[in-house]
């Protein structure tokens, strides 16, 4: 599994603009310059008419910088729940301008602390007009400062689950931001209270939209921890180059020296488990489930037994605000239990493979 050279030549431009600005001011040079919000959209609708594998380029990048810009809610779920849908009215009105980064959506999803669409008790019953009313409360919803222009929302109607624009200044809908471990993600608690949706696609249809975008969420977040992992072994081992100790480098111990292999190994693993789930995506969709289940777990562990030993082989710096160590151990934690942890991953693939798990 390899990269073009042309996905090799868009991580050297994204990993240079998230170089030059930071945080925030990154998404503009990285939209109006690179494309990087319409990466997976079709040429036809703005976008690049990219996959995954281009997606994963991105993402990597982002997390080995901890970016908090947008991409994960709006460029991979929203645009993958619109294209899901298959409804071109909507898709032609809303995909050219989150192709563009003018506009920035996110889809409101998770309840009773799952991802699974069975878990959704948020319900939409008709309303004159042809559209629906929508009431309950959706968790762990990516968020942006500012808040979102464009809002999908999961709910169960008569023919099953079902997915809905919704305007997020609509009355009846009301967003509270919360507090996170990972100050670097933003995620909010949206609340609908008879809220007006406009149906996408076919009734009954988003169970399985839900799951074909989980997928492509758990693909997109591997590759950012990914990018992350690495980070974080990067910065170990300069630290363990440069820290001094009994007049020798303490990277020179050899205890040192097979924790930094071990956390090498995992990295290189995670890495393979995330591109076989990008490549998957691209070239193989009936394989994409098992291959983004297997990305996610092996992933999630990976970052976090790296962003743990980062911290431990810093020493007492590591645990300081003024360095980055526990900003990565906080991100290594949300992005483990962010679509899932990696135990209900590995379900899932017993499930597929007729097993059970206790």
């Amino acid at each position: 599994m390899r990269l073009t050279q042309e996905q090799e030549e868009l991580r050297s431009a994204v990993r240079a603009l998230l170089t030059q600005h930071h945080h925030y001011s990154a998404w503009a040079p990285l939209t109006t310059q690179i494309g990087a919000a319409g990466l997976a959209v079709p040429g036809e609708y703005g976008g690049a008419g990219g996959g995954a594998r281009d997606v994963h380029v991105l993402m990597e990048e982002l997390g080995r910088s901890l970016s908090p810009l947008p991409c994960l809610g709006s460029s991979v779920l929203t645009v993958g729940a619109l294209l899901a849908t298959g409804d071109r009215e909507a898709c032609g009105r809303l995909l050219p301008g989150l192709a563009a980064g003018t506009s920035v959506g996110t889809l409101a999803w998770a309840e009773q602390g799952s991802w699974d669409p069975e878990a959704i008790r948020t319900e939409a019953v008709p309303s004159f007009g042809g559209g629906h009313l929508i009431t309950g409360a959706k968790e762990y919803v990516l968020d942006r400062p500012g808040g979102v222009d464009v809002l999908l929302v999961a709910a169960r109607t008569a023919h099953g689950v079902s997915l809905f624009e919704v305007a997020p200044d609509a009355a009846g809908v009301r967003c509270e931001p919360v507090v996170t471990m990972d100050e670097t993600r933003a995620q909010a608690r949206w609340l609908l209270d008879g809220a007006e949706g406009r149906p996408l696609g076919v009734a009954g249809d988003g169970g399985r939209h839900l799951e074909h975008v989980r997928d492509l969420a758990c693909t997109a977040l591997a590759a950012e921890q990914v990018g992350a992992a690495e980070r974080c072994l990067e910065l170990t081992v300069e630290h363990a180059r440069n820290r001094v100790q009994f007049g020798r480098p303490i990277g020179s111990f050899q205890a040192v020296k097979h924790r930094l292999a071990d956390a090498y190994v995992l990295v290189e693993s995670a890495r393979s488990a995330a591109l076989g789930a990008a490549f998957a995506a691209d070239e193989d969709p009936v394989a994409l489930p098992r291959a983004a289940a297997v990305a996610k777990s092996v992933c999630s562990e990976a970052f976090s037994a790296v962003a743990g030993e980062m911290i431990q082989l810093h020493g007492g710096i590591g645990i300081t605000w003024e360095h980055d160590a526990h900003r990565y151990f906080k991100r290594a934690h949300g992005a483990g239990e962010l679509f899932g942890p990696p135990a209900r991953h590995r379900a899932r693939l017993a499930a597929g493979l007729g097993l059970t798990t206790h």
